[in-house]
């Protein structure tokens, strides 16, 4: 499998590094959405590297609930921004 997995909401949101850590911190609920992230990103990153089997659906169940994720991540992550 390969060291870098796609998706990870530090190349996401690159340029807010320190916030998505502070957050990470200091926000209960963005915390868990990203525990969460990261644990559904690496199943999609093992499936499509071919080192997990799953079905069709699974996958894109997977890829679905990621999305979702990411725009709960986003919209708390855009929040921040602005109070910044």
């Amino acid at each position: 499998m390969s060291q870098h997995t796609p998706h990870e909401l530090t190349n996401v949101f690159a340029r807010d590094r320190e916030l998505i850590s502070r957050l990470k911190q200091e926000d209960a609920h963005y915390a868990r959405l990203a525990d969460e992230y990261h644990e559904v990103n690496r199943q999609v990153h093992r499936i499509e590297a071919e080192t997990e089997a799953a079905s069709d659906d699974r996958t894109e169940a997977l890829k679905k609930q990621r999305l979702g994720l990411l725009d709960e991540i986003t919209a708390i992550v855009d929040k921040a921004r602005g109070a910044a």
